[in-house]
């Protein structure tokens, strides 16, 4: 078929924004200029939804009816997205991510579906294909990131499902679901029965999937999943031909990928084991009944204030707790009376602090940390010996030093080296156990202090100490 000018028009916009989607990727790679490369990207975005629009118009043969009905969607889901990303808490960005992807995943898989079904004679094999795996992956990913998301935000009894068997399941909706993919292209004349079957037992093994998997390991699975809804939009855009899918699903889906594997690196867990859910849950108390000797220490605001402003070097080192309370301004704030002071203050991020990757760096650039003063694992584990004072905030796996040691849940982990700080002080809500479900040793070394209580107020309390200090 011949292409008309309005074709090569849009082919080129098209390739416009697949180029403003890489270069917004590429500028996302430091916090400095990742808001820039968030505007580049939905940028391009805007500009690939203006030029369909204006190809649909000149092209003609289209009903105003179901225009009208796309222009009430675009906007009620750019208020919807807008409202809730302004809303939502920096604790609660992995469950905003996870509904997110439920709807790319869904909306991928409408498409495929629509390609498929829509046309009055029956698609080619490559469409059929390339649609099909849109339908595949998109519904895997629809389901399993509702289950992801509900687990994440402690909805009851999302978090009490349970699935006995769950081997015998994956492997039952596996087959199922590539079996009728599989007729959907041998018998496309019978395309309705199929892709039918195909949706459902998709949507059946992305509950099967999520629902075994344990709340520690659910940012893989949201990452893991991010990468599906890439692909399906990518599988989406073949069938349809449109570059722009295309690219923009095949980058969501090769950096989902790509943060998938380095967060299983971080915290030494096999993905494939990950996603069998074969960690985290209930079986992650494994070994917890042998936990450390001795009794945590006790301290005060005042005494670790005391600390602080007679320490020659800081290490900070903040966790989810940290986020949960939402104390980040206090740490900064501390940070600064200590810099003033004179004291050399750097904070430590694991990689999987928090509950995704980047999650704490953006936080602590929410609270005007400087970049230069937040260092990754590799580079201040070395520093720790040399600090005076490490101040634990909310972090718990990810220091506990029986990573070190085999045979339990958290072994083989990078860690934190906090425990090789001269005096470490941990600010935790309680006497609680992390997500591996057992004791960190490291509250009960003879150079550990527990000061007790939420984040903030005793992020509060530390602070007006220091300051009467200095006055």
């Amino acid at each position: 078929m011949t292409a008309t000018p309005i074709d090569i028009v849009a082919w080129f916009v098209y390739v416009l924004a697949s180029v403003m989607f890489v270069m917004g990727l590429h500028y996302m790679n430091s916090p400095k200029t990742a808001r820039k490369g968030n505007f580049i990207s939905a940028a391009g975005m805007v500009l690939a939804v203006a030029m369909a629009f204006v190809k649909l118009f000149v092209t003609g043969g289209y009903n105003w009816i179901a225009v009208g009905l796309l222009i009430a969607g675009i906007a009620v889901g750019a208020i919807a997205g807008v409202v809730s990303a302004k809303k939502v808490k920096m604790t609660d960005m992995p469950q905003l991510v996870s509904v997110f992807n439920t709807v790319g995943g869904g909306a991928a898989a409408l498409v495929a579906l629509n390609d498929i079904l829509a046309s009055d004679h029956t698609p080619n094999l490559v469409v059929l294909i390339t649609a099909g795996l849109g339908v595949m992956i998109g519904s895997v990913t629809f389901t399993g990131s509702l289950i992801a998301a509900g687990k994440l935000q402690g909805i009851g009894f999302v978090k009490k499902m349970r699935l006995p068997g769950k081997s015998v399941w994956n492997v039952l909706f596996i087959v199922l679901m590539l079996a009728s993919f599989v007729l959907l292209c041998v018998f496309p004349e019978q395309r309705l029965l199929w892709s039918i079957l195909t949706t459902v037992f998709a949507l059946c093994y992305g509950l099967v999937f999520v629902i075994p998997i344990g709340g520690a390991d659910m940012p893989v699975v949201i990452s893991v999943l991010n990468a599906c809804t890439g692909t399906a939009v990518a599988m989406s855009g073949l069938a349809i031909d449109n570059v722009a899918l295309i690219v923009a699903g095949a980058l969501v889906g090769a950096a989902g990928v790509t943060l998938s594997v380095l967060m299983s690196q971080a915290m030494n867990r096999p993905l494939m084991s990950v996603l069998a859910g074969g960690f985290g849950g209930s079986d992650a108390s494994t070994g917890a009944a042998d936990g450390p000797e001795g009794t945590m220490k006790e301290t005060t605001a005042d005494d670790v204030a005391v600390q602080l402003v007679y320490a020659d070097k800081v290490i900070f080192v903040p966790g989810f707790g940290l986020a949960q309370a939402q104390a980040q301004r206090e740490l900064a704030d501390l940070g600064e009376l200590l810099k003033e002071h004179g004291v050399e203050v750097e904070y430590a991020i694991h990689p999987v602090a928090g509950r995704m990757p980047g999650h704490m760096n953006v936080l602590l650039a929410e609270a005007n940390v400087p970049y230069d003063e937040l260092v990754d694992l590799d580079d201040v584990n070395p520093q720790f010996p040399s600090a005076n004072v490490s101040l634990v905030v909310g972090a718990n796996d990810v220091t506990n030093p029986a990573a070190r040691k085999p045979g339990t849940p958290v072994s083989g982990m990078p860690i934190l080296d906090v425990d090789k700080s001269q005096n470490v002080v941990v600010m935790k809500r309680g006497r609680g156990r992390g997500y591996a479900g057992i004791e960190n040793e490291l509250y009960f070394e003879d150079n550990t202090q527990m000061l007790f209580g939420d984040a903030k107020a005793g992020l509060q309390a530390v602070i007006a100490a220091v300051k009467e200090l200095l006055d």
